[in-house]
């Protein structure tokens, strides 16, 4: 039975590292395989090791997107892929009554480390006057609402590496007031650059060997590009068209530390809220849960925090996964990312396995999917991703 605020998941797009398209990145993702490779910038980096996504790969040759920065073309692009899977015609809707909401946390680094090398190198007059439109956080949402003509509500959101869920969560909440009929909702964010490169690396949070997330080897995370696109309806208007039914967004949460900027709650406490008060708002109990799609980042402290909550919510031990060790971390992308990719596994009832985790931690009391792909029938997941700030959002995604 289908609740007030359940939302159909009609559509999904994805640009990774692993490939231009969802198939070429659930291909890596079952087979666990890392994408990270020695990143071919130059420079005197204290971190060599990135996913990077290849445009040339996923932009049209001589299409207008290759004048926007790679954000944008990014974004564009995983919402293409997710309207065609979706059977949307956007010459066949009512452009008032559809909304956008992107999740970004960046914006457009290319384009602000472009301008910034040029202002120091030749002066205000070297800068593009196009700098702030490929800049701006905002312009994945603006780029797609002119792209597709879309007047509804257009908004950015931007949580950290929860800004994807964030997202998802607000998009349902438009659908829910009745202030559209369909929400697109897109995570991207492009910022391999010199200076967030160096800045996380400042912090100590990426490795330069790996992405090992809940391994006793993990040391930090690969920074990573991508996009993931989703498209949401309320189930009358999907059934109406005779949309796909991918899957169901039956629950939602979130919640802030308020502890520090960068490190999270030691016991975890407001992420645990968050999870159940998803878990609550879908109407499920934690043994409803089939399997998790944790936010596992690799990094020593942040995995201990979600293990131990993890543990202490779902005493039923489902498995558990995460995207990272293929696909890197992917920022304000990676909430949308791993959506999509726990509705992917939802419908082919398997739970994919955490690329590069080897040994996983004696001290985690929660079932981590190793090795290969493990086929398990279940009907609900949940999706966790937590943020800089302490941002902390939780999805629960259904079978349809």
């Amino acid at each position: 039975m289908s609740r007030s605020l359940d939302v159909i998941v009609t559509g999904l797009g994805l640009v990774t590292a692993a490939g231009p398209d969802t198939e070429a990145t659930w291909a890596a993702i079952r087979a666990g395989r890392a994408t990270a490779r020695r990143d071919p910038e130059p420079g005197e980096l204290p971190i060599s090791l990135s996913c990077r996504v290849d445009l040339a790969d996923s932009t049209p040759r001589h299409s207008p997107a290759l004048r926007l920065d790679p954000c944008a073309r990014m974004g564009l692009t995983a919402v293409t892929q997710a309207l065609e899977r979706a059977k949307i015609d956007p010459a066949d809707w009512d452009p008032a009554r559809v909304a956008i909401v992107t999740g970004c946390s960046l914006g457009g680094m290319h384009t602000a480390q472009v301008a910034a090398a040029r202002l120091a190198a030749d002066g205000p007059t070297s800068v593009s006057p196009y700098f702030l439109t490929g800049y701006l956080i905002n312009m994945v949402s603006a780029t797609v609402a002119l792209h597709l003509g879309v007047r509804g509500p257009v908004l950015n959101v931007a949580t950290a590496c929860a800004s994807g869920t964030t997202a998802l969560g607000t998009a349902r909440d438009l659908l829910a007031s009745n202030q559209c009929d369909i929400a697109i909702v897109c995570g991207a964010d492009a910022a391999v650059t010199p200076a967030v490169v160096t800045g996380f690396a400042q912090l100590g949070a990426l490795s330069d060997r790996g992405s090992r997330p809940f391994d006793t080897a993990r040391d930090g995370f690969v920074i990573a590009e991508g996009a993931g696109a989703l498209v949401l309806e309320r189930p009358e208007h999907a059934a109406a068209r005779s949309a796909p039914h991918l899957a169901r967004l039956i629950g939602y949460a979130a919640t802030t530390d308020a502890h520090h900027l960068v490190a999270p709650h030691p016991e975890g406490r407001e992420a645990e809220r968050a999870l159940r008060a998803a878990l609550a708002e879908a109407g499920i109990g934690p043994g409803d849960v089939g399997h998790v799609n944790a936010h596992g980042t690799s990094t020593p402290r942040g995995d201990a925090v979600e293990a131990s909550l993890l543990a202490r919510v779902f005493t039923h031990s489902p498995p558990v996964t995460s995207a990272k060790g293929t696909l890197g971390h992917t920022l304000g992308a990676a909430g949308a990312i791993e959506a999509a990719l726990t509705v992917l596994a939802l419908r082919e009832d398997t739970v994919p396995p955490v690329a590069g985790l080897t040994e996983p931690d004696p001290a985690f009391a929660i079932d981590l999917v190793t090795g290969a792909c493990r086929q398990h029938e279940n009907d609900i997941a949940v999706s966790n991703s937590f943020g800089f700030g302490g941002h902390n959002a939780v999805v629960v995604l259904a079978k349809a």
